[in-house]
């Protein structure tokens, strides 16, 4: 299979997950009050990107965001994540690229992948985890034990202090950080990773690479 036939396939992927989001949305119904993303309807911008959200990227002018909810245990999200670096490398500081977690439950080690990665952060690290993790994915990914040792052993490899990184990877306020972020996803309507928000909507049409890009440059142009 060929580079870019993964990536396409990936996207397209993206695509049914978000669609999957809308329907159950359509057939339950949103009696919470809260405002979501789902068929592009915008959303509320504190919910969507916090004052401590990762930026991977940060346009100076503020006129475009993009953000990830994302799982680094998820195979889709791995699959896309090479796509996202090239769009990330094209544009630079012309957009802001923030990332939020979002681990699904029946992903075993998930939920420790983005405390891993908070981990990581607390010595400003965090995208360097980022990378490593979704690059690794399929060394420790859908493994049944704790893959403690592997991301400390990253931790390790990246010169972070592994004491410290133990310690917040423990840390009941490392979890909570993890948790908001969910939250905030299932605020906004996000139902599978990975699931993308342009400008506050839903990004629930884009099937490829070139989708993103061109739904990129129009929000740039507008």
């Amino acid at each position: 299979m060929t580079r870019n036939l993964r990536l396409t396939l990936a996207m397209i992927l993206v695509v049914i997950l978000a669609m999957i989001g809308l329907f159950a949305v359509n057939r339950n119904g949103d009696h919470t009050g809260r405002a979501t993303g789902d068929a592009g309807q915008p959303v509320d911008p504190a919910v969507l990107v916090r004052a401590d959200s990762h930026r991977l990227s940060t346009a100076a002018d503020g006129k475009v965001t993009l953000v990830e909810f994302l799982d680094f245990e998820c195979e889709a999200c791995g699959a896309v994540y090479p796509a996202i670096e090239e769009i990330r490398d094209s544009y630079g500081d012309r957009i802001t690229f923030v990332v939020r977690y979002f681990p699904i439950p029946s992903h075993p080690n998930a939920e420790l992948a983005a405390r891993a990665a908070q981990a990581a952060a607390n010595q400003e690290r965090f995208a360097e985890m980022y990378a490593t993790l979704f690059e690794n994915q399929e060394a420790w990914g859908h493994q049944r034990t704790p893959q403690t040792e592997r991301f400390v052993e990253y931790a390790r490899t990246l010169g972070l202090d592994v004491d410290r990184f133990q310690r917040d990877l423990d840390d009941p306020a490392t979890a909570a950080r993890v948790a908001r972020d969910r939250a905030d996803g299932e605020t906004v309507g996000v139902r599978g990773t990975p699931t993308f928000f342009l400008n506050g909507r839903q990004l629930t049409e884009v099937r490829t690479q070139a989708d993103m890009i061109a739904a990129i440059d129009a929000a740039l142009a507008a």
